[in-house]
């Protein structure tokens, strides 16, 4: 019931962000349901299993996009207060969850009503032509299996989102040295409040200097306060002297360590697509995985691939401006790098199997088209929804900047840069790739 009234009285942007996450769940749904209905029509259970199997990508892109609008609900975020009412991590965590559920669960019956009734079961007026395949009109549907097909989509995406948004210890570091002191000299791995009894009388002038020390040795994005709480990127900017200004955060955080994967895996992929092209299998199954070899490397490299733009534009006597979006890429070069790399690998993909259009079973272009539209509006919004958690993970700074006097026009031409320098970064890339795996599929 809190899980619902939270989902009501949430703001406009939000309520669309969820509305996005059913409309997907209703595709991912009737695509599932089409899989059934081909397979009451088929006897072969290969090709409707074949076909099952597609729709893999897009229950991915609708889970992937139901965890990136889990995390900017404002609804469900930690806040000053909410512990001594019993909504702790734990609790915004499970309702987080079910909201999540709760919005897939509206996409699939949507999707149940819509599939019922291109059926006929609801109005006697089924579809006729190729839709009859996919439909089993004339058929009983078995309701059950049904029912756990549309369930598959609530349920994945639930778990994702819990997953993902669990509570997590704070972690100070490994091995010895990241042993903090407690009472009596014992250690333990996390931070965590003494009473102020036990402070004031064992271990404070110890306590005091390995705050010391670990102030002195991390970098200023790593440091922790003595509540074991992270003062990284999502809590603001810190207090640079006694006087209680702030200022924006000047270190940016280390390099993401994927790009070396990413770049390996990708070039495997277009070494087995080029190995079918000269052997003439292009349409084979080796094709296949090269092209998603190719497609898993470009979207491992996307947050190495945005921490060094955002290093380039910082190269050569940078203003204030670059400096500015330079570092904005480089502290959110995970979050925004993640889902554009996987943007560029569905575009990709879809450039490179748009040379198989005339292979494929022409009674199933509608259903392919649904797929291709639904995985690349997924990851589309994923990707603006990352750019909406990054914009409310820098709000302090911002507001900070422009309490310093930061014209409104520079922070706009700032993220124009950052768009820029991404485009001209990942847009030729993703040309290139598309083009090299298009050729072995082209035959």
């Amino acid at each position: 019931m809190l899980a619902l009234r939270l989902s009501l009285g949430a703001q406009p942007a939000v309520q669309v962000r969820r509305l996005l996450v059913a409309g997907a769940s209703a595709g991912t749904g009737f695509l599932l349901l089409s899989a059934l209905g081909h397979a009451l029509t088929h006897p072969d259970p290969s090709a409707s299993a074949l076909r099952l199997a597609w729709c893999a990508a897009p229950l991915a892109a609708t889970v992937y996009l139901a965890v990136a609008v889990a995390r900017t609900d404002p609804a469900t975020r930690p806040r000053p207060g909410l512990s001594a009412v019993g909504l702790g991590p734990a609790k915004l965590m499970a309702i987080s969850a079910v909201t999540t559920a709760l919005s897939c669960l509206l996409g699939s019956a949507l999707a149940l009503l819509v599939f019922l009734q291109l059926r006929g079961d609801l109005t006697g007026m089924p579809l006729d032509g190729g839709a009859r395949e996919f439909l089993a009109a004339g058929r009983p549907l078995p309701m059950p299996a049904a029912l756990t097909l549309l369930a598959v989509v609530p349920l994945s995406a639930a778990a994702a989102v819990a997953v993902t948004l669990r509570p997590r210890e704070p972690v100070t570091g490994a091995g010895r040295a990241g042993r903090v002191y407690g009472r009596f000299g014992a250690y333990r791995r996390t931070a965590m409040l003494e009473s102020f009894g036990a402070y004031g009388r064992f271990g404070r002038q110890l306590g005091a200097a390995a705050r010391g020390r670990r102030t002195a040795g991390a970098p200023a994005g790593d440091q922790q306060d003595g509540t074991g709480a992270e003062s990284a990127e999502g809590a603001g900017p810190e207090p640079a002297d006694g006087s209680g200004a702030v200022v924006p955060p000047v270190v940016p955080t280390a390099a993401p360590s994927g790009l070396p994967w990413g770049v390996t895996v990708l070039a495997v992929g277009l070494a087995v697509e080029a190995l079918t092209s000269r052997t003439g299998s292009g349409d084979g199954p080796a094709a296949l995985l090269g092209l998603a070899l190719t497609c898993l490397g470009l979207a491992l490299v996307g947050p190495g691939l945005t921490h060094l733009c955002g290093r380039l534009l910082q190269a050569f006597r940078p203003g204030a401006l670059r400096l500015l979006a330079g570092r904005v890429l480089m502290t959110e070069a995970t979050r925004i790098g993640r889902p554009l790399g996987v943007v560029c690998a569905v575009v990709a993909a879809a450039y490179a199997m748009a040379s198989l259009h005339d292979r494929e079973d022409p009674s199933a272009g509608p259903l392919v088209v649904l797929g291709v539209l639904l995985v690349a509006g997924c990851t589309v919004a994923t990707l603006l929804t990352a750019a909406v958690e990054a914009k409310q993970a820098h709000s302090g700074t911002t507001e900070s900047l422009r309490r310093l006097g930061a014209p409104a026009a520079s922070l706009r031409r700032a993220a124009a840069l950052r768009a820029g320098a991404l485009l001209v970064l990942f847009g030729p890339l993703t040309v290139a790739v598309a083009e090299l795996s298009a050729w072995p599929l082209g035959g």
